[in-house]
């Protein structure tokens, strides 16, 4: 499995929504994610990939961490995962 489609599948699970209903366009605020759920999203990913996310929960616009869209998470997670080697 991708890191698309497993960072989909955290997002998906957290928005109580079927994977296929998360597009890479999609914001948080469009599937109903609210603060907690993004913070368990971020744990969430942090576990499966063994990365720390540079998010800051208190303050979510001040994060190095681009979330604007699942588009923009993915390549976030990507850029960790590839610096982790």
């Amino acid at each position: 499995m991708s890191i698309t489609d497993r960072v989909i599948a955290i997002i998906a699970e957290q928005a109580v929504l079927d994977p296929s209903d998360v597009t890479p366009e999609s914001t948080l605020e469009d599937l109903g994610i609210d603060s907690l759920g993004l913070v368990e999203s971020i744990f969430a990913i942090e576990e499966e990939f063994d990365i720390s996310v540079p998010f800051n929960a208190n303050e979510p616009t001040a994060s190095d961490f681009d979330i604007s869209n699942v588009a923009a998470i993915i390549a976030g997670i990507e850029k960790l995962v590839s610096e982790k080697v």
